[in-house]
């Protein structure tokens, strides 16, 4: 590429006749260098500033594909804790289920204990009512015996 400092320093060979003004061409080549100097420099600060530009969008993008890949951890890390929370309250479930059943087995075994003490009791006050009966009887008997001999 052609630099506004090649250009101002090109030099034409002059000829006496049919040739160029020097002036006219000295003019023209600094009207050329000045615009090509502020086109060079319009050049060179845009390469730098696409280079610049590319440089953030390369680091915007590493700072997506980040994102990206925190965002599918966050997802997946949700998605485990759904599940260990799921299985976790399965297994209270079948805890609970368990204990449910071991207290009402205990219940029913103790409703049966009680049925049996209180079939026991029954029992033993009928043994105990029937000994009272006797004893009265008996007692009646023996009332019964004085109150023949007071008699006679």
């Amino acid at each position: 590429m052609i630099t506004p400092l090649d250009i101002e320093n090109k030099k034409f060979s002059k000829q006496m006749m049919n040739g160029y003004s020097v002036e006219e061409v000295d003019d023209f080549l600094d009207d050329l260098t000045h615009d090509y100097t502020k086109n060079f420099k319009e050049v060179t600060e845009l390469k730098a500033k696409v280079e610049e530009l590319t440089q953030s969008l390369e680091q915007y993008k590493a700072i997506e594909q980040t994102l990206q890949s925190t965002l599918l951890m966050a997802q997946t890390t949700a998605e485990d804790v759904k599940k260990v929370a799921q299985q976790q309250a399965e297994q209270i479930i079948k805890e609970s289920k368990i204990n449910a059943q071991k207290q009402v087995n205990e219940l029913e075994n103790s409703v049966v204990a009680k049925k049996k003490q209180l079939e026991d009791i029954k029992k033993q006050f009928d043994i105990y009512k029937a000994k009272m009966e006797s004893l009265l009887i008996a007692q009646l008997e023996l009332l019964k015996d004085i109150n023949k001999e007071d008699v006679y």
